[in-house]
């Protein structure tokens, strides 16, 4: 009785040794991490945060510019000897030298009236400029959850034919001992037992690539989202269904089927065609800046500045200025043109990356949709599929226990079922993905 305990403990504890190196990591958890790790997101934040900066430089163009001063200037005169005459008699003076001191502080105020709508352009352009990089921020978000529910959906792929594989090879070898077995006894010949030893050994193949692919499907993954990749996680998620229901596709399908109703949804609030419409108005104020040199510029300015020989009695001369300047370039050998003539081109081209948005989601949603459609007739074909291969193989077998059949037409039909079950993991996958990709096509979600 103490052996059991005993044994029972360190089953136990082994267990927990490895539930303690084995994280389990769902798709929300992996979503959680990509858009916390990922270094594209961070990228696209830093460059929010940039923007934004320039929005709270564009506001300080409308108030007025402050700066204060002070300075301390020495001067020292040497005069060498000299002559100087009165009334015809000269008169010898010494070499001298005199030092001066000079004390100075004042504070200056400027503040532009009117610059030509410069400012008011380039504040527009600032905040155009900031939502831009916002939206830009949040499709990159957008796209990152899709690769990372796209990344983990292979991994379960590749787990579930890791599984065929598994079954497959257990069902040969089983097969292989009974053709042992008969031909010891003398019912089957040698060379059935040949050839399905050789079967079982393309099954280990088999299992080996495909146990080599999950693993790098993993990997891959947990590279996406910015995890170790040399700790072990187990990659499963209840919520996503490993069966599709018939209800379920006929669901989906009702909700999907309006494709100009889609279409309208995902321009309303895909963030790449609201950042690209940002993008054009922001080029439209800076043709208006470009403008601006037309116009004079009018600033107001004033002052307050003292000045003394001796520190002590710096506040004694004051002084106040205040006043109002005018400069207009009349001419100024057509720079200005070029300037112009520039940000109306690029704005032409930003309303032509607008026009060219809107086709690039037209045509993203109206395949989006053409791939749910098609994934949804493979998995129903890939259920067929599997319900007759399945038939086939258990009529195989039972000829070839009793006798009518041949171990070819037994191998054929393991074949096709297998052929069946990994077309049948496919298709239950690629289902799910096209599912979240017509969901990414939309871009209503939003992370």
């Amino acid at each position: 009785m103490k052996k059991f305990l005993y044994v029972m403990l360190l089953a136990m504890l082994s267990v927990g040794v490895m539930g303690a190196q084995t994280k389990t990591l769902t798709l929300e958890q992996a979503v959680q991490n990509a858009l916390e790790r990922n270094l594209n997101i961070r990228q696209a934040e830093n460059n929010v945060e940039s923007a934004q900066s320039g929005v709270l430089s564009a506001y300080g163009l409308y108030l007025p510019t402050l700066s204060a001063g002070a300075g301390w200037t020495r001067t020292q005169t040497e005069r060498g000897p000299t002559t100087e005459y009165f009334n015809g008699i000269p008169i010898p003076v010494p070499a001298a030298s005199t030092v001066a001191n000079n004390f100075s502080s004042g504070v200056n105020l400027s503040y532009t009236i009117f610059d030509g709508l410069n400012r008011e352009a380039g504040y527009n352009r600032a905040i155009s400029t900031a939502v831009s990089s916002e939206k830009t921020a949040e499709r990159t978000r957008q796209s990152i959850v899709f690769q990372v529910q796209a990344n983990y959906l292979t991994v379960l792929r590749n787990e579930q034919l890791v599984k065929v594989s598994g079954e497959n090879l257990k069902r040969d070898q089983r097969q292989l001992e009974r053709i042992t077995e008969s031909n010891r006894v003398g019912a089957l010949s040698i060379g059935d037992v040949y050839r399905q030893q050789s079967q079982v050994a393309s099954d280990e193949l088999f299992l080996i690539n495909a146990q080599n692919t999950f693993d790098k499907s993993k990997a891959d993954l947990i590279a996406l989202i910015g995890l170790d990749a040399f700790e072990e996680y187990t990659i499963t998620d209840p919520t996503i269904p490993t069966e599709i229901k018939p209800s379920q596709l006929d669901a989906t399908m009702q909700q999907y089927k309006d494709v100009a109703q889609l279409r309208a949804r995902a321009l309303a609030v895909r963030p790449d065609y609201l950042g690209a419409k940002e993008n054009f108005d922001a080029s439209e104020w800076g043709v208006t800046s470009a403008m601006s040199r037309y116009f004079p510029r009018v600033t107001a300015s004033g002052g307050y500045n003292t000045s003394n020989k001796d520190l002590k009695y710096l506040g004694v001369n004051r002084g106040l200025n205040w006043g109002l300047s005018l400069s207009w370039s009349i001419f100024d050998g057509f720079l200005t043109n070029q300037s112009i003539q520039a940000a109306a081109a690029t704005s032409r081209n930003a309303e032509l990356s607008v026009q060219q948005a809107e086709r690039n989601i037209s045509v993203e949603v109206k395949k989006a949709l053409l791939d749910l459609e098609a994934a949804r007739k493979a998995y129903e074909v890939s259920v067929k599929s599997v319900q007759s291969a399945t038939q086939d193989r258990r009529v195989a077998e039972e000829r070839y226990n009793l006798g009518a059949g041949t171990l070819l037409d037994l191998l054929v039909a393991n074949a096709g079922l297998v052929n069946a079950e990994v077309s049948r993991v496919n298709a239950i996958y690629s289902y799910i993905t096209a599912e979240r990709n017509l969901e990414y096509s939309l871009g209503e979600k939003s992370y």
